[in-house]
């Protein structure tokens, strides 16, 4: 398992400064992270830092729960791809979809995929199963490339890791053929190996290198 290619080296603080974001693209360099996901500030310093290198920038937009305006996910959207992003982290609406505007929540994800490649964060520590399966459908439906389970401040980060397992599973079954991003605290080498088990295609981690140190050991 090449384990650093899974990895998302994410740096979503909210205090971060330039120096951070510096240090975290310097690592994703040394070891060969798939991208780096940062705020939508840091985005052109990222992909200047990342520069004549293949790693990816990522950018998170809408966190923790998505419920800003259409017209502003868009907005930011649009920015972030100037800036020179090349994905999206986007928070799905979550009041939306557990209120059953599906119609809203499709029709919003549809114009965001449109602008650049898009996780779809579905914030599954606030769902039911059955509500997992129902927006991992909607994100295939509106053309994401990932669904991805959690961010920051999801009650997806205190649970059990055979929780986030159980959540994985779920996504693929609602998601059949869609890339599945694990986030929430995997913070260990064995937690990434048991999301990658359950079906894990990236996983998203601000622990990169401690898990790249720890399978050195």
């Amino acid at each position: 398992m090449k384990v650093a290619k899974y990895i998302d080296h994410t740096n979503i603080a909210k205090k971060a400064k330039a120096a951070d974001i510096k240090r975290t693209c310097a690592e994703a360099k040394k070891y060969s992270f798939r991208s780096v996901v940062v705020r939508p500030k840091w985005v052109k310093l990222s992909k200047s830092e990342l520069k004549n290198t293949p790693i990816m920038v990522g950018v998170l937009i809408d966190d923790p729960m998505g419920l800003s305006s259409h017209r502003d996910r868009v907005k930011w959207c649009q920015k972030a791809k100037r800036d020179g992003a090349d994905e999206l982290d986007v928070v799905m609406n979550i009041i939306d979809l557990k209120y059953e505007r599906y119609a809203k929540v499709l029709s919003d994800l549809k114009a965001l995929c449109r602008i650049l490649p898009t996780k779809v964060i579905i914030g599954s520590g606030f769902l039911t199963d059955d509500e997992i399966l129902k927006a991992s459908q909607l994100v295939k439906k509106a053309g994401a490339i990932c669904v991805k389970t959690a961010t920051e401040k999801d009650p997806l980060e205190h649970r059990e890791l055979k929780e986030k397992i159980h959540h994985l599973e779920l996504m693929r079954k609602g998601a059949p053929g869609l890339l599945v991003k694990a986030s929430g605290r995997i913070n260990t080498l064995s937690d990434l190996r048991a999301a990658v088990r359950a079906g894990a295609n990236i996983v998203g981690t601000s622990s990169g290198v401690k898990i790249i140190q720890e399978l050195k050991k």
